[in-house]
Protein backbone atom coordinates (compact mmCIF):
# COMPACT_ATOMS: atom_id res chain seq x y z
CA UNK A 1 0.00 0.00 0.00
CA UNK A 2 2.72 2.43 0.70
CA UNK A 3 4.54 1.96 -2.48
CA UNK A 4 1.69 2.19 -4.37
CA UNK A 5 0.45 5.21 -2.38
CA UNK A 6 3.49 7.27 -3.06
CA UNK A 7 4.58 5.97 -6.75
CA UNK A 8 0.91 6.99 -7.48
CA UNK A 9 1.42 10.16 -6.19
CA UNK A 10 -2.21 10.04 -5.07
CA UNK A 11 -3.42 12.79 -3.15
CA UNK A 12 -6.39 11.56 -1.75
CA UNK A 13 -7.26 7.88 -0.19
CA UNK A 14 -10.86 6.13 0.06
CA UNK A 15 -11.22 3.04 2.07
CA UNK A 16 -13.63 1.18 4.30
CA UNK A 17 -12.23 -0.57 7.61
CA UNK A 18 -11.38 -3.92 5.59
CA UNK A 19 -11.95 -7.02 4.14
CA UNK A 20 -11.74 -10.43 5.35
CA UNK A 21 -8.31 -10.81 7.43
CA UNK A 22 -7.00 -7.19 6.20
CA UNK A 23 -7.62 -4.00 8.70
CA UNK A 24 -7.31 -0.99 6.28
CA UNK A 25 -7.99 0.99 9.32
CA UNK A 26 -5.22 -0.23 11.55
CA UNK A 27 -2.64 -0.39 7.90
CA UNK A 28 -3.59 3.54 7.35
CA UNK A 29 -2.53 4.36 10.94
CA UNK A 30 0.46 2.35 10.68
CA UNK A 31 1.27 4.13 7.76
CA UNK A 32 0.87 7.74 8.90
CA UNK A 33 0.59 7.92 12.59
CA UNK A 34 0.38 12.01 11.87
CA UNK A 35 -3.16 11.27 11.67
CA UNK A 36 -3.95 11.00 14.97
CA UNK A 37 -2.49 15.09 15.64
CA UNK A 38 -3.77 16.41 11.62
CA UNK A 39 -6.98 17.80 10.91
CA UNK A 40 -8.77 16.26 8.15
CA UNK A 41 -7.78 17.18 4.46
CA UNK A 42 -4.29 18.26 6.07
CA UNK A 43 -2.21 15.81 6.86
CA UNK A 44 1.22 15.71 6.58
CA UNK A 45 2.56 12.22 6.62
CA UNK A 46 6.65 12.04 6.50
CA UNK A 47 6.35 8.44 4.46
CA UNK A 48 3.57 9.97 1.88
CA UNK A 49 4.33 13.91 1.54
CA UNK A 50 1.39 14.14 -1.71
CA UNK A 51 -1.33 12.33 0.60
CA UNK A 52 -3.90 14.85 2.23
CA UNK A 53 -6.79 12.99 2.36
CA UNK A 54 -8.24 9.84 3.90
CA UNK A 55 -11.78 9.32 3.63
CA UNK A 56 -13.38 6.59 5.42
CA UNK A 57 -16.65 4.63 4.48
CA UNK A 58 -17.88 3.12 8.12
CA UNK A 59 -18.96 4.33 11.29
CA UNK A 60 -16.59 6.30 13.05
CA UNK A 61 -13.83 7.35 10.95
CA UNK A 62 -11.61 8.45 13.73
CA UNK A 63 -8.41 10.79 13.89
CA UNK A 64 -8.07 13.01 10.99
CA UNK A 65 -9.87 11.44 8.58
CA UNK A 66 -12.97 12.61 6.36
CA UNK A 67 -16.23 10.17 6.76
CA UNK A 68 -18.47 9.32 3.61
CA UNK A 69 -20.74 12.26 4.28
CA UNK A 70 -18.38 14.81 4.97
CA UNK A 71 -17.31 14.36 1.58
CA UNK A 72 -20.24 14.19 0.35
CA UNK A 73 -20.98 17.82 2.26
CA UNK A 74 -17.66 19.17 0.41
CA UNK A 75 -19.25 18.89 -2.42
CA UNK A 76 -22.36 21.00 -1.76
CA UNK A 77 -20.51 24.15 -1.86
CA UNK A 78 -19.04 23.82 -5.48
CA UNK A 79 -20.83 25.76 -7.61
CA UNK A 80 -22.55 24.18 -10.98
CA UNK A 81 -20.34 26.66 -12.86
CA UNK A 82 -17.00 25.22 -11.32
CA UNK A 83 -18.18 21.84 -11.83
CA UNK A 84 -19.31 22.73 -15.56
CA UNK A 85 -15.90 23.42 -16.20
CA UNK A 86 -14.26 20.78 -14.87
CA UNK A 87 -16.32 18.89 -16.54
CA UNK A 88 -15.75 20.39 -19.93
CA UNK A 89 -12.18 20.23 -19.53
CA UNK A 90 -11.63 16.46 -19.55
CA UNK A 91 -10.71 14.81 -22.78
CA UNK A 92 -11.07 11.26 -24.10
CA UNK A 93 -7.09 10.54 -24.43
CA UNK A 94 -6.56 11.80 -20.29
CA UNK A 95 -6.07 8.76 -18.14
CA UNK A 96 -8.73 8.15 -16.09
CA UNK A 97 -7.29 4.99 -14.45
CA UNK A 98 -4.04 4.13 -13.42
CA UNK A 99 -3.91 -0.02 -12.99
CA UNK A 100 -1.30 -1.30 -11.22
CA UNK A 101 0.04 -4.77 -12.38
CA UNK A 102 3.12 -6.66 -12.13
CA UNK A 103 5.94 -6.79 -14.61
CA UNK A 104 8.94 -8.39 -15.38
CA UNK A 105 10.87 -6.55 -12.81
CA UNK A 106 8.50 -7.92 -10.30
CA UNK A 107 7.83 -4.51 -9.10
CA UNK A 108 4.27 -3.01 -9.58
CA UNK A 109 3.70 -0.83 -12.40
CA UNK A 110 0.99 1.82 -13.16
CA UNK A 111 -1.11 0.89 -16.23
CA UNK A 112 -2.00 4.65 -17.37
CA UNK A 113 -5.88 4.06 -19.08
CA UNK A 114 -7.51 6.64 -20.63
CA UNK A 115 -11.47 7.55 -20.86
CA UNK A 116 -11.25 5.99 -24.84
CA UNK A 117 -9.57 3.05 -23.95
CA UNK A 118 -11.34 1.76 -21.51
CA UNK A 119 -15.40 3.32 -22.63
CA UNK A 120 -14.35 1.54 -26.35
CA UNK A 121 -13.06 -1.67 -24.76
CA UNK A 122 -16.08 -2.19 -23.20
CA UNK A 123 -18.43 -1.40 -25.88
CA UNK A 124 -16.80 -3.89 -27.70
CA UNK A 125 -17.11 -6.83 -24.90
CA UNK A 126 -20.96 -5.84 -24.84
CA UNK A 127 -21.34 -5.89 -29.02
CA UNK A 128 -19.57 -9.25 -28.97
CA UNK A 129 -21.86 -10.55 -25.85
CA UNK A 130 -24.53 -9.02 -27.72
CA UNK A 131 -25.85 -7.45 -24.23
CA UNK A 132 -28.09 -4.69 -24.54
CA UNK A 133 -30.98 -3.27 -21.62
CA UNK A 134 -32.63 -6.78 -21.25
CA UNK A 135 -29.61 -8.25 -19.48
CA UNK A 136 -28.80 -8.36 -16.01
CA UNK A 137 -24.44 -9.20 -15.39
CA UNK A 138 -24.06 -11.41 -12.12
CA UNK A 139 -20.64 -10.09 -11.17
CA UNK A 140 -19.05 -11.80 -8.85
CA UNK A 141 -15.13 -11.59 -10.23
CA UNK A 142 -13.10 -8.82 -8.23
CA UNK A 143 -13.53 -5.00 -8.64
CA UNK A 144 -10.34 -4.57 -8.18
CA UNK A 145 -9.00 -6.02 -11.53
CA UNK A 146 -10.19 -5.08 -14.87
CA UNK A 147 -11.98 -8.72 -15.97
CA UNK A 148 -14.73 -6.63 -12.97
CA UNK A 149 -13.99 -3.00 -13.40
CA UNK A 150 -14.63 -2.96 -17.28
CA UNK A 151 -15.71 -6.43 -18.61
CA UNK A 152 -18.17 -6.81 -15.74
CA UNK A 153 -19.14 -2.57 -14.61
CA UNK A 154 -18.15 -0.44 -17.50
CA UNK A 155 -19.45 -3.29 -20.21
CA UNK A 156 -22.80 -2.78 -18.48
CA UNK A 157 -22.85 0.74 -18.57
CA UNK A 158 -22.01 1.12 -22.12
CA UNK A 159 -24.47 -1.96 -23.17
CA UNK A 160 -27.42 0.20 -20.88
CA UNK A 161 -27.46 -3.63 -18.96
CA UNK A 162 -28.18 -4.24 -15.55
CA UNK A 163 -25.26 -4.87 -13.06
CA UNK A 164 -26.19 -7.18 -10.01
CA UNK A 165 -23.32 -7.43 -7.65
CA UNK A 166 -21.60 -9.68 -4.54
CA UNK A 167 -19.55 -8.77 -2.46
CA UNK A 168 -17.04 -11.47 -2.74
CA UNK A 169 -17.32 -14.67 -5.21
CA UNK A 170 -19.18 -17.32 -3.18
CA UNK A 171 -20.66 -20.21 -5.47
CA UNK A 172 -23.58 -21.25 -3.91
CA UNK A 173 -24.67 -16.97 -3.38
CA UNK A 174 -24.01 -17.27 -6.94
CA UNK A 175 -26.46 -19.60 -8.48
CA UNK A 176 -28.49 -18.28 -5.29
CA UNK A 177 -28.30 -14.89 -7.22
CA UNK A 178 -28.62 -15.60 -10.43
CA UNK A 179 -32.04 -17.85 -9.71
CA UNK A 180 -32.89 -14.92 -7.68
CA UNK A 181 -32.37 -12.08 -9.90
CA UNK A 182 -32.92 -13.79 -13.60
CA UNK A 183 -29.76 -13.19 -14.34
CA UNK A 184 -28.65 -13.66 -18.44
CA UNK A 185 -25.36 -13.17 -18.04
CA UNK A 186 -22.14 -14.23 -15.24
CA UNK A 187 -18.37 -13.90 -15.29
CA UNK A 188 -16.01 -15.90 -13.77
CA UNK A 189 -12.46 -17.45 -13.77
CA UNK A 190 -12.35 -21.14 -14.74
CA UNK A 191 -11.94 -22.18 -11.21
CA UNK A 192 -15.15 -20.72 -10.24
CA UNK A 193 -17.11 -22.09 -12.85
CA UNK A 194 -15.74 -25.35 -11.96
CA UNK A 195 -17.04 -24.75 -8.02
CA UNK A 196 -20.43 -23.64 -9.75
CA UNK A 197 -20.84 -26.64 -11.68
CA UNK A 198 -19.79 -28.70 -8.65
CA UNK A 199 -22.58 -27.05 -6.67
CA UNK A 200 -25.16 -27.35 -9.39
CA UNK A 201 -24.65 -31.28 -9.55
CA UNK A 202 -25.68 -31.38 -5.45
CA UNK A 203 -28.29 -28.98 -5.34
CA UNK A 204 -30.03 -27.50 -8.51
CA UNK A 205 -30.77 -23.78 -9.00
CA UNK A 206 -33.07 -22.57 -11.72
CA UNK A 207 -30.63 -20.66 -13.77
CA UNK A 208 -32.48 -21.03 -16.56
CA UNK A 209 -31.95 -17.36 -17.62
CA UNK A 210 -28.57 -17.36 -18.43
CA UNK A 211 -27.18 -16.99 -21.82
CA UNK A 212 -23.74 -15.50 -22.25
CA UNK A 213 -20.81 -14.85 -20.05
CA UNK A 214 -17.09 -14.18 -20.14
CA UNK A 215 -14.50 -17.23 -19.20
CA UNK A 216 -11.36 -15.16 -18.55
CA UNK A 217 -8.51 -14.51 -16.68
CA UNK A 218 -6.82 -17.92 -17.37
CA UNK A 219 -6.47 -21.10 -19.81
CA UNK A 220 -10.04 -22.17 -20.16
CA UNK A 221 -10.38 -25.77 -21.05
CA UNK A 222 -12.50 -26.87 -23.78
CA UNK A 223 -14.12 -29.34 -21.46
CA UNK A 224 -15.22 -27.02 -19.32
CA UNK A 225 -16.71 -24.02 -21.32
CA UNK A 226 -18.36 -27.07 -22.61
CA UNK A 227 -19.71 -28.32 -19.57
CA UNK A 228 -20.99 -24.50 -19.24
CA UNK A 229 -22.74 -25.27 -21.90
CA UNK A 230 -24.45 -28.05 -21.25
CA UNK A 231 -25.21 -28.03 -17.49
CA UNK A 232 -25.66 -24.49 -16.78
CA UNK A 233 -26.92 -23.56 -20.21
CA UNK A 234 -24.64 -20.65 -20.93
CA UNK A 235 -25.28 -21.24 -25.26
CA UNK A 236 -23.59 -18.00 -25.38
CA UNK A 237 -20.66 -18.15 -23.30
CA UNK A 238 -17.55 -16.33 -24.50
CA UNK A 239 -13.77 -15.90 -24.03
CA UNK A 240 -12.14 -12.76 -23.86
CA UNK A 241 -7.96 -12.70 -23.87
CA UNK A 242 -5.88 -9.63 -23.48
CA UNK A 243 -4.12 -7.84 -20.52
CA UNK A 244 -4.38 -4.52 -18.42
CA UNK A 245 -1.78 -3.17 -21.02
CA UNK A 246 -4.90 -3.12 -23.20
CA UNK A 247 -7.63 -2.32 -21.48
CA UNK A 248 -8.00 -5.31 -20.98
CA UNK A 249 -9.83 -7.08 -24.16
CA UNK A 250 -7.61 -7.80 -27.37
CA UNK A 251 -9.35 -10.99 -28.82
CA UNK A 252 -12.49 -12.60 -27.94
CA UNK A 253 -15.26 -15.30 -29.25
CA UNK A 254 -18.61 -14.07 -30.36
CA UNK A 255 -21.67 -15.32 -28.55
CA UNK A 256 -22.94 -16.57 -32.47
CA UNK A 257 -19.76 -18.53 -33.31
CA UNK A 258 -20.14 -22.41 -33.66
CA UNK A 259 -18.86 -23.79 -30.37
CA UNK A 260 -15.94 -25.60 -31.68
CA UNK A 261 -14.34 -21.85 -32.49
CA UNK A 262 -15.18 -20.78 -28.50
CA UNK A 263 -13.81 -24.08 -27.44
CA UNK A 264 -10.31 -23.98 -28.91
CA UNK A 265 -9.77 -19.98 -29.81
CA UNK A 266 -10.02 -17.17 -27.71
CA UNK A 267 -11.47 -15.49 -31.05
CA UNK A 268 -10.81 -12.49 -33.18
CA UNK A 269 -9.46 -9.17 -32.42
CA UNK A 270 -12.22 -6.95 -31.65
CA UNK A 271 -12.80 -3.95 -33.94
CA UNK A 272 -9.95 -1.12 -33.79
CA UNK A 273 -7.57 -3.61 -32.72
CA UNK A 274 -4.76 -4.89 -34.86
CA UNK A 275 -3.25 -8.51 -33.53
CA UNK A 276 -0.05 -10.36 -35.00
CA UNK A 277 2.27 -13.06 -33.93
CA UNK A 278 6.12 -12.16 -33.87
CA UNK A 279 9.40 -14.30 -33.72
CA UNK A 280 10.14 -13.15 -29.78
CA UNK A 281 14.43 -13.16 -30.64
CA UNK A 282 14.00 -10.70 -34.41
CA UNK A 283 10.47 -9.10 -33.91
CA UNK A 284 9.62 -9.83 -37.63
CA UNK A 285 5.87 -10.68 -38.52
CA UNK A 286 5.40 -14.59 -38.66
CA UNK A 287 3.06 -16.57 -41.13
CA UNK A 288 -0.44 -17.56 -40.00
CA UNK A 289 0.16 -20.40 -38.39
CA UNK A 290 3.25 -20.03 -36.90
CA UNK A 291 3.83 -20.09 -32.45
CA UNK A 292 5.57 -16.57 -31.50
CA UNK A 293 4.75 -13.42 -29.28
CA UNK A 294 1.58 -12.07 -29.37
CA UNK A 295 1.47 -8.22 -30.31
CA UNK A 296 -1.41 -6.06 -30.52
CA UNK A 297 -2.02 -2.24 -31.38
CA UNK A 298 -4.95 -0.27 -31.90
CA UNK A 299 -7.05 2.49 -29.49
CA UNK A 300 -6.92 -0.18 -26.41
CA UNK A 301 -3.25 -0.17 -26.08
CA UNK A 302 -2.44 2.12 -22.57
CA UNK A 303 -0.70 5.37 -22.93
CA UNK A 304 2.56 3.90 -21.26
CA UNK A 305 3.18 2.58 -17.13
CA UNK A 306 3.36 5.63 -15.01
CA UNK A 307 6.67 7.21 -14.16
CA UNK A 308 8.47 4.42 -15.99
CA UNK A 309 9.38 4.93 -19.72
CA UNK A 310 12.02 2.34 -19.96
CA UNK A 311 9.56 -0.20 -19.31
CA UNK A 312 6.91 1.57 -21.59
CA UNK A 313 9.67 2.04 -24.28
CA UNK A 314 10.25 -2.04 -23.53
CA UNK A 315 6.81 -2.88 -23.77
CA UNK A 316 5.50 -0.69 -27.39
CA UNK A 317 7.36 -0.39 -29.68
CA UNK A 318 7.97 2.63 -32.27
CA UNK A 319 5.14 0.94 -34.06
CA UNK A 320 2.91 1.27 -31.37
CA UNK A 321 2.50 -2.84 -30.84
CA UNK A 322 2.32 -3.69 -27.92
CA UNK A 323 5.00 -7.14 -27.04
CA UNK A 324 2.12 -8.85 -24.85
CA UNK A 325 4.96 -11.51 -23.77
CA UNK A 326 2.42 -14.13 -24.18
CA UNK A 327 2.56 -16.91 -27.21
CA UNK A 328 0.13 -17.83 -29.22
CA UNK A 329 -1.04 -19.18 -33.38
CA UNK A 330 -3.11 -16.58 -35.33
CA UNK A 331 -5.06 -18.59 -38.22
CA UNK A 332 -5.39 -17.80 -41.86
CA UNK A 333 -9.04 -16.39 -40.54
CA UNK A 334 -7.68 -14.16 -37.88
CA UNK A 335 -8.92 -16.74 -34.90
CA UNK A 336 -6.00 -16.73 -32.04
CA UNK A 337 -5.26 -19.44 -29.75
CA UNK A 338 -2.78 -18.67 -26.43
CA UNK A 339 -0.19 -21.27 -26.36
CA UNK A 340 2.06 -20.16 -23.84
CA UNK A 341 3.59 -17.11 -21.81
CA UNK A 342 7.15 -16.02 -22.46
CA UNK A 343 7.24 -14.02 -18.92
CA UNK A 344 7.44 -15.61 -15.71
CA UNK A 345 4.17 -15.18 -14.11
CA UNK A 346 1.57 -17.59 -12.39
CA UNK A 347 -1.79 -17.83 -13.41
CA UNK A 348 -3.62 -18.99 -10.71
CA UNK A 349 -7.16 -19.36 -10.73
CA UNK A 350 -7.22 -15.87 -12.53
CA UNK A 351 -4.58 -14.16 -9.79
CA UNK A 352 -1.41 -13.00 -11.51
CA UNK A 353 1.45 -14.32 -9.12
CA UNK A 354 4.77 -13.40 -9.77
CA UNK A 355 7.56 -15.99 -8.52
CA UNK A 356 10.40 -13.37 -7.75
CA UNK A 357 7.98 -12.06 -5.00
CA UNK A 358 7.53 -15.23 -3.24
CA UNK A 359 11.38 -16.79 -3.72
CA UNK A 360 12.54 -12.84 -1.86
CA UNK A 361 10.07 -13.94 0.74
CA UNK A 362 10.91 -17.13 1.46
CA UNK A 363 14.17 -16.79 1.29
CA UNK A 364 13.81 -14.74 4.55
CA UNK A 365 13.35 -18.54 6.65
CA UNK A 366 15.92 -19.18 8.91
CA UNK A 367 17.01 -22.33 7.68
CA UNK A 368 16.47 -22.05 3.30
CA UNK A 369 19.59 -21.08 1.50
CA UNK A 370 17.91 -20.42 -2.07
CA UNK A 371 14.49 -21.32 -3.34
CA UNK A 372 12.95 -21.18 -6.79
CA UNK A 373 9.46 -21.09 -8.15
CA UNK A 374 7.46 -21.88 -11.25
CA UNK A 375 3.97 -22.64 -12.04
CA UNK A 376 2.28 -26.55 -12.49
CA UNK A 377 -0.27 -27.21 -13.69
CA UNK A 378 -3.38 -27.99 -12.12
CA UNK A 379 -6.87 -28.94 -13.38
CA UNK A 380 -8.80 -26.68 -10.61
CA UNK A 381 -6.70 -23.42 -11.17
CA UNK A 382 -4.84 -23.34 -14.13
CA UNK A 383 -2.10 -23.19 -12.37
CA UNK A 384 -0.32 -23.81 -8.87
CA UNK A 385 2.51 -22.40 -6.88
CA UNK A 386 5.54 -24.97 -6.49
CA UNK A 387 8.68 -24.29 -4.63
CA UNK A 388 12.07 -26.05 -4.88
CA UNK A 389 13.74 -25.56 -1.71
CA UNK A 390 17.10 -25.51 -0.77
CA UNK A 391 18.23 -26.25 2.49
CA UNK A 392 20.91 -24.46 4.39
CA UNK A 393 23.84 -27.38 5.98
CA UNK A 394 22.22 -29.04 8.78
CA UNK A 395 18.75 -27.55 8.38
CA UNK A 396 15.80 -29.28 9.49
CA UNK A 397 12.52 -28.06 8.44
CA UNK A 398 9.60 -29.94 6.65
CA UNK A 399 7.26 -28.92 4.04
CA UNK A 400 4.47 -27.56 6.02
CA UNK A 401 6.51 -25.57 8.03
CA UNK A 402 7.19 -23.59 5.36
CA UNK A 403 3.89 -22.86 4.64
CA UNK A 404 2.98 -21.95 8.11
CA UNK A 405 6.31 -19.33 7.69
CA UNK A 406 3.87 -18.01 5.12
CA UNK A 407 0.30 -17.70 6.47
CA UNK A 408 -0.41 -13.95 7.54
CA UNK A 409 2.57 -12.64 5.64
CA UNK A 410 2.14 -13.15 2.08
CA UNK A 411 -1.37 -13.52 0.07
CA UNK A 412 -2.68 -17.28 1.07
CA UNK A 413 -3.03 -17.54 -3.12
CA UNK A 414 0.89 -17.15 -3.49
CA UNK A 415 1.70 -20.10 -0.77
CA UNK A 416 3.33 -22.65 -2.49
CA UNK A 417 0.59 -25.61 -2.70
CA UNK A 418 3.88 -28.06 -3.13
CA UNK A 419 6.94 -27.84 -2.01
CA UNK A 420 10.13 -29.68 -2.95
CA UNK A 421 13.57 -30.08 -1.61
CA UNK A 422 16.63 -30.30 -3.61
CA UNK A 423 20.00 -29.95 -3.52
CA UNK A 424 20.73 -27.77 -6.83
CA UNK A 425 18.77 -26.41 -9.61
CA UNK A 426 19.57 -26.78 -13.45
CA UNK A 427 21.66 -23.89 -15.09
CA UNK A 428 22.72 -22.39 -17.86
CA UNK A 429 26.74 -22.18 -19.08
CA UNK A 430 26.05 -18.55 -17.48
CA UNK A 431 24.48 -19.89 -14.36
CA UNK A 432 21.04 -18.69 -14.81
CA UNK A 433 18.49 -21.16 -13.65
CA UNK A 434 16.34 -23.07 -16.22
CA UNK A 435 12.50 -22.99 -14.97
CA UNK A 436 11.34 -24.48 -17.96
CA UNK A 437 13.42 -27.85 -16.39
CA UNK A 438 12.02 -27.19 -13.22
CA UNK A 439 8.48 -26.96 -14.70
CA UNK A 440 9.07 -30.28 -16.19
CA UNK A 441 10.44 -32.03 -13.05
CA UNK A 442 7.73 -30.52 -10.42
CA UNK A 443 5.20 -32.31 -13.15
CA UNK A 444 7.43 -35.67 -13.09
CA UNK A 445 7.49 -35.84 -9.01
CA UNK A 446 3.63 -34.42 -8.89
CA UNK A 447 2.81 -37.68 -11.19
CA UNK A 448 4.85 -39.75 -8.98
CA UNK A 449 3.27 -39.12 -6.01
CA UNK A 450 -0.31 -39.60 -7.38
CA UNK A 451 0.93 -43.16 -8.52
CA UNK A 452 1.63 -43.76 -5.07
CA UNK A 453 -1.46 -44.84 -2.94
CA UNK A 454 -2.48 -42.07 -0.25
CA UNK A 455 -0.86 -39.77 -1.88
CA UNK A 456 -2.08 -36.27 -3.78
Amino acid sequence: LEYLLRHSDAGTLIFSRGYKDSNYLDMVYKLCPELYVNMPGRLNCKKLPVLKNLVYIGEGPGAGLFSWGDMLALGEGIADGELAARQSSLKPDDVINIHYTTGVTGFPKGVMLTHRNLVRNAASIGQCMHLGPDDRLCIAVPLFNTFGSVLGTLTCVASAAAMVMLESFNPVKVLETVEKEKCTALHGVPTMFITELEVQEKKRFDISSLRTGIMSGAPCPPELIKAVVEKMGMQGIVVTYGQAEASPGITMTRTDEPLQVRLHTVGKALEGVEVKIVDPATGQELPPGSQGEICARGYNIMKGYYKMPEATAAAIDEDGWLHTGDLGVLDKNGYLRVTGRIKDLIIRGGENIYPREIEEFLRTHPQVKDVQVVGVPSEKYGEEVMAFVQLKDGADVSAEEIRKYCVGKIARYKIPAYIHFVDSYPTTASGKVQKFKLRELGIKVLAAKREMPGTA
